[in-house]
């Protein structure tokens, strides 16, 4: 399992009881409730220490701890009786990914739990997160794709072992690893938006290295090799020219897509890359493009919306 850490200088900041970058919707905008946390997953209560605060928390450090964190804030907030994962595979942030989900409802203007709302993920992973987060925070439906079987075969199992879910998401399998859309939506297929968290990392190396550091600033010392369920996949981690390579091949393969989906998305980490990404949107006409800013901690991100309707 991958994991995105909490940063030495994180952990140094004087605690604030609400955590005011995440959206005024987010169910996690204040300090973790443990006891209820725990009444909700008991076997979460193995994993609690005391930290340096004296609050209850986790080792961030603890790839089992993590794990059983996550189960317990979705069995908590959102009747996630089920979810599980494999080894090495990512275990996302769960109040980041909320965040991007309240800001594309914002940008629908559907806030309320109508059930119109129709979304495509693209990378559903075999976390699964979107889909399970939307469809009980908005009642909206999902179809999520992926390149890897595995993720593929760990998704269905988070949806159908969710009898809630079942009506609401469907997993396809993405066969050719180059294309996003085509192969996944259908001819006259309908979204209302579609979402999608990039890998952002140039290399392995690149990923490994980012991953080396995150390890010795919560560990506040040297790490020289990476704890075995911090590694992550190729496709969750690394792409060939980063971040900004993907978004490009997205946007360009999304003109094909006008008339299949009202609003394409993405996440964009790193600043730097936005002009060549409204570059590539210019050249593609689109006739509305938004950046969303979103912050968790003392991390930065941004979603790029844009339309041709």
């Amino acid at each position: 399992m991958y994991f995105y850490l909490p940063s030495h200088n994180m952990r140094k900041q004087t605690r604030t009881k609400v955590k005011s970058k995440l959206h005024k919707r987010n169910k996690h905008r204040e300090r973790y409730n443990f006891p209820k946390l725990i009444e909700a997953a008991p076997d979460l209560k193995p994993f609690v220490i005391v930290n340096d605060y004296k609050d209850q928390s986790i080792s961030f450090f603890d790839p089992e701890a993590v794990k059983m964190l996550n189960k317990a804030l979705l069995k908590l907030h959102y009747n996630i009786d089920y979810w599980e994962i494999p080894d090495n595979y990512l275990c996302p942030p769960i109040p980041g990914r909320a965040d991007y989900l309240h800001y594309v409802a914002d940008l629908l203007e559907k806030v309320e739990k109508n059930g119109a709302v129709k979304c495509l993920d693209i990378g559903v992973g075999a976390n699964c997160i979107y889909p399970l987060l939307g469809a009980q925070e908005y009642d909206w439906s999902f179809v999520g794709s992926d390149i890897d079987e595995t993720a593929i075969e760990y998704a269905n199992n988070n949806v159908n072992n969710n009898p809630s879910l079942k009506d609401k998401v469907e997993i396809r399998h993405q066969k050719n690893r180059l294309l996003f859309f085509n192969g996944i939506v259908k001819r006259e297929e309908q979204f209302d938006v579609t979402i999608c968290n990039p890998p952002f990392h140039t290399t392995a190396d690149a990923a490994q290295k980012a991953n080396l550091r995150k390890l010795k600033n919560l560990k506040n010392n040297r790490v020289t090799k990476s704890v075995k369920n911090f590694g992550g996949q190729h496709n969750e981690l690394w792409y060939e020219g980063g971040e900004k390579n993907f978004a490009t091949k997205l946007i360009r393969e999304s003109v094909a897509f006008k008339h299949n989906c009202k609003w394409f998305t993405t996440l964009i980490s790193k600043k730097i890359n936005l002009g060549k990404i409204y570059k590539e949107l210019e050249i593609a006409n689109a006739k509305t493009v938004e950046t969303i800013p979103m912050g968790t901690g003392n991390k930065i991100s941004r979603i790029v919306a844009w339309t041709w309707s």
